[in-house]
């Protein structure tokens, strides 16, 4: 089980202050049990870990076998939600270097759908060209410009090189049950089809099978990240009291910094394959609480790295930060300082250490470093970067996330603000129906 402590914020909050909050979060926690509270409708993935049934997580996974035995590469199209939470895992997961030497022979996992880039869609439909690949189409409406841009582009290329009976196979649409473009496509093309079901947002659809087929197509265990995010779902449970519901408290602790003008949470981590983890949180968490004026700005770091960048803003910068740390307690490889005759690097002190002992102390140091300098430090620790852990830190984040979103006063379920580029985007480019948008627009240029 993941370990939360908030001590290093202590000398910036008071341990009381935060337990102040046991009434509020409780109200929280119970009103996304009972569905009384704002967005009560967007509540599906809160008892979704533990309804996965495994005659459903059995059929992902067939699925899944079908594009591991036909495709080299498989490209996840899908932006925000419908791409983050997998890859999130995935890249957690991964062998850094896995892209470069494919010793297990699994498809090479590629994202599309989450940008406009000319150069990035030429770039990748190039690289195909001569690949054995399929497509999963991740949208609920089967209209978002970037994810229908690039799947439009994808499709024509799959049935023009593979054939059109290979690309029924190898196509996969995840999208509403019964109306939009996706779901027309797939039920006119034969594709193999799975719902995002209609309560939950894009954002909280990891354990969909949004997130779940491209997971079991990179070869990860599903039912091990099901398994995890399950176990979270009882710890953070209606039930627990508030003084050990970790998430509970990550979400007092958090809406106390904000009252005390702590307005941006950096979320940092020290193993580079956590950066997509960090990304998700990001969406997670701005998408859910930036509303009204308000909310924690999500930030995120990969430390060391960004010690020799951003460290001394963090240090020495504006005073409205505070940082919390995901640290992994146990790697998965041994590799020690080798001895060096000439030690003209000066390193020899380190010689027989674990590279990740050198990594524990740049944590440590950074950790009382900051603090020194007026940072607040929360620390999540998890046992390994594996399925299960990950999947009880997803899981640890959403809840914390709703939790929050009640205590801040908002919905954290809807995104209002996301639309207004979008119309604007449309109106500029004339789409039909945004001709008297598209003539403000012109007005204002």
């Amino acid at each position: 089980m993941i370990t939360l402590n908030i001590e290093k914020t202590l000398d910036f909050i008071s341990k009381d202050a935060v337990m102040a909050y046991e009434h509020q979060a409780k109200a929280a926690r119970e009103a996304l049990e009972n569905g009384t509270g704002k967005g009560s409708d967007f509540l599906g993935w809160l008892h979704l870990p533990s309804s996965l049934a495994k005659e459903f997580l059995t059929d992902i996974k067939a699925t899944a076998q079908i594009l591991r035995e036909n495709c080299e590469v498989v490209i996840v199209a899908g932006i925000g939600g419908s791409y983050l939470g997998a890859r999130a895992v995935i890249e957690a997961l991964s062998n850094s270097f896995s892209w470069l030497h494919n010793t297990k022979k699994d498809p090479v996992m590629i994202y599309a759908g989450h940008n406009i880039s000319e150069d990035y869609l030429f770039e990748l439909t190039s690289f195909l060209k001569d690949k054995k690949f399929g497509v999963i189409n991740i949208s609920k409406s089967g209209t978002t410009t970037e994810t229908a841009l690039a799947f439009r582009l994808l499709k024509k290329q799959c049935e023009d090189q593979r054939g059109k009976e290979m690309a029924q196979k190898v196509i996969v649409a995840i999208t509403d049950a019964k109306k939009g473009a996706a779901r027309i496509s797939a039920d006119q093309k034969g594709y193999r089809s799975y719902i995002i079901p209609d309560n939950v947002g894009g954002r909280f659809s990891v354990l969909t099978p949004v997130g779940l087929l491209p997971i079991a197509i990179a070869g990860y265990d599903i039912e091990k990240l099901v398994e995890g995010a399950t176990a979270m779902e009882k710890a953070c449970g209606v039930d627990v009291p508030f003084g050990k519901n970790l998430a509970a408290i990550y979400a007092a602790t958090r809406n106390e910094l904000y009252k005390n003008g702590k307005k941006i949470e950096i979320l940092v981590n020290y193993i580079p394959k956590l950066h997509y983890v960090s990304e998700w949180w990001k969406q997670l968490y701005g998408e859910s609480e930036g509303k009204e004026n308000k909310g924690i700005f999500p930030a995120a770091v990969d430390f060391s790295t960004d010690l020799h960048s951003m460290g001394q803003w963090i240090q020495e910068g504006e005073r409205t930060i505070y940082e919390t740390v995901i640290s992994v307690e146990n790697t998965n490889h041994k590799l020690t300082v080798p001895s060096d005759e000439a030690n003209l690097d000066g390193l020899n002190f380190l010689a027989g250490k674990r590279v990740d002992e050198v990594n524990k102390m740049a944590e440590l140091g950074t950790q009382l470093a900051h603090v020194d300098g007026g940072v607040p430090n929360i620390r999540i620790t998890i046992e390994k970067l594996d399925e299960y852990n990950i999947g009880e830190l997803l899981y640890f984040f959403e809840v914390g996330c709703g939790i929050s979103g009640y205590i801040l006063g908002v919905n954290p379920f809807d995104q209002p603000g996301v639309e207004a580029y979008k119309k604007n985007m449309f109106a500029l480019l004339n789409k039909p129906g945004y001709e008297e948008e598209s003539k403000a627009i012109q007005a204002r240029l």
